[in-house]
């Protein structure tokens, strides 16, 4: 695996776990009661986003490092997903 895709790998890890982790313990103004004229009820009133950018790199590192040691190791492989054989010398 290249630095470049490793960072591809990364980054595609980070947003996913990030749009998971988004809506966890959010807090919308209508379950607070206090709904701004001209908002939707739910748009988020406490978000806690710098904390759940913390969680979300925290677990895309786990993730990332299970991920890499797998391809880097060679147990899947391109080969393991080349159903139709098209990889294979003609």
């Amino acid at each position: 695996m290249t630095i470049t895709a490793g960072l591809v790998l990364f980054a595609v890890i980070w947003f996913m776990t990030l749009l998971v982790v988004l809506p966890i313990r959010i807090k919308t103004q209508g379950d607070l009661g206090e709904i701004v004229p001209g908002t939707h009820a739910g748009a988020p009133e406490v978000h806690h986003m710098k904390k759940k950018l913390w969680i979300t790199t925290g677990i895309t590192v786990i993730l990332w490092v299970i991920i890499a040691g797998i391809i880097i190791s060679g147990v899947i492989s391109v080969r393991d997903f080349d159903w139709l054989n098209n990889l294979e010398p003609r």
